[in-house]
């Protein structure tokens, strides 16, 4: 096993957005509104959200400007204040056209991909990554942050529109590589004794496994498996990400995505999202 590295991001944003322009230039009329995994959320709300999205980013970091907010005490009240932005940019993006919101999502997202690859990664981050648990983040795990965030919004369109997944390695491995992020905070409070792992494996058009090792009173992360690992969590690439992503409810992850070895340490990774929730 290897110990889990930093993972860079920033050159991935031009090449993805391609692939969403690309994608949303090609839907006929109807898609726009074709209902999404993303809750109440239809095709058309989640693009208006990453135009939303953009836009809060350059005016908030690379131009300095301040928004109104509200007193922030808990993880409660950060997933309400960020809930109340989210749905805020939707409301606004429903008086926008298909048409246009391609055409203002091409120019923000090349905006938002030139501040974030002129960003020292590991320089202090604006924002911290609240759930994997950091009080002060990076440049470089904000910047994945945003891949993330980008990239699965992505998935949830094209699974809307019935179009194929971006699951190759070069997409997804950097995805899971920040997402999985959020199970030492998620193992936090769980004990086990010195030397037992939780193993993530993948399968399918992205193959690789992840692991978990106990090492005296906390969990570590690393890339590879160990010889007899305690417990093996396996995947299929459309459903590692789903699962991170808060979009496989948990009848469909009892049927797709299998366990072997201890089932009560492999809880705790089936119920983490990298998201806000």
């Amino acid at each position: 096993m290897e110990p889990l590295e930093p993972r860079y991001t920033a050159e991935l944003f031009r090449p993805l957005l391609r692939e969403l322009t690309t994608l949303l230039r090609s839907l006929e009329p109807e898609m726009w509104d074709r209902s999404t995994v993303a809750g109440s959320w239809r095709v058309r709300d989640i693009v208006a959200h990453l135009l939303d999205g953009d836009l809060r980013r350059l005016a908030i970091c690379r131009d300095g400007h301040a928004i109104a907010t509200e007193p922030i005490t808990s993880d409660r009240d950060l997933a309400r204040f960020i809930n109340r932005l989210n749905a805020e940019g939707v409301a606004y993006g429903a008086r926008l056209s298909g048409q246009l919101l391609v055409e203002l999502l091409a120019v923000t997202g090349e905006w938002v991909a030139e501040y974030f690859s002129a960003l020292p990664p590991h320089d202090r981050a604006m924002f911290s990554v609240s759930w994997a648990r950091e009080s002060v983040s990076e440049n470089w795990m904000d910047i994945g942050r945003e891949y993330t965030e980008r990239w699965h919004h992505q998935m949830q369109i094209r699974d809307g529109v019935g179009q194929p997944r971006l699951l190759s390695p070069v997409w997804l491995e950097p995805l899971i590589e920040l997402s999985i992020r959020v199970l030492p905070p998620a193992y936090a409070a769980i004990a086990a004794p010195t030397g037992s792992t939780v193993t993530l494996q993948v399968h399918g058009e992205t193959e690789g496994s992840w692991t978990l090792l106990r090492e005296g009173s906390s969990w570590q992360l690393y890339r590879g498996h160990t010889a007899a690992p305690t417990t093996v969590v396996l995947a299929g690439a459309d459903d590692v990400w789903r699962l991170f992503f808060n979009a496989l409810p948990a009848d469909a992850a009892s049927e797709r995505v299998a366990v072997e070895g201890d089932r009560l340490l492999a809880a705790p990774l089936l119920g983490a999202r990298s998201v806000i929730v």
